[in-house]
């Protein structure tokens, strides 16, 4: 089985911030892929379901950020799993809004959902790092994060999330750089890419 942990805040007040971007995604996912519904389990919500023939579950913790990996934990022990079938999709503050990445392992950047993560099953599980751009000066990043997208933006928000549930498939099947390029080029097909703050 894979985890896919999609990373947010929870509740309504919260659900249309840029650093739930990461719960945006899982629900496209969702939505695009076989999944049962989501249901109450791990601290966070749970859906179990099918890509390419793989036992996947999504799991949107519902802890809030800081303690995401507790939900995320709970979900590999359970299932006797470690950070090899652990994918986390997270907002990124280092890359610009529209862009997508796959990374394994690295540092967290300052994202406390991620830090929550590495403290509870090790750092070198595979993150998809999903850019909302960077406010300009430090001490404006919290603000930032915890603010909604403006509805001008939700066009590429939206363009990001489809094009990550469309090549979740390869996600799935550990082709890391072929997820990132067909998304990338979905991104741009619907007139975003590199200029999806423009």
């Amino acid at each position: 089985m894979l985890v896919i942990a999609g990373l947010g805040n929870p509740g309504a007040r919260y659900a249309r911030n840029r650093h739930n971007i990461g719960f945006m995604a899982l629900e496209a996912i969702a939505q695009a892929h076989p999944f049962r519904p989501f249901r109450s389990r791990f601290s966070g919500f749970a859906a179990e379901g099918v890509i390419v023939g793989k036992r996947v579950m999504l799991l949107a913790p519902q802890t809030f950020m800081n303690e995401s990996g507790r939900s995320v934990g709970d979900a590999l022990r359970f299932h006797k799993l470690d950070y090899a079938s652990l994918v986390v999709i997270h907002d990124e503050l280092d890359l610009p809004p529209g862009k997508i990445r796959v990374k394994v392992g690295g540092g967290n950047a300052g994202h406390n959902g991620l830090r929550s993560i590495s403290a509870h099953v090790g750092n070198d599980y595979r993150r998809v790092r999903l850019g909302i751009g960077h406010p300009g000066d430090k001490a404006l990043v919290h603000n930032f994060v915890l603010s909604d997208f403006a509805k001008s933006e939700m066009a590429w928000v939206e363009a990001v999330c489809r094009a990550v549930a469309a090549a979740a498939p390869l996600l799935v099947e550990g082709q890391d750089a072929s997820f990132q390029n067909k998304a990338h080029l979905a991104v741009e097909a619907a007139g975003f890419g590199e200029r999806a703050s423009s």
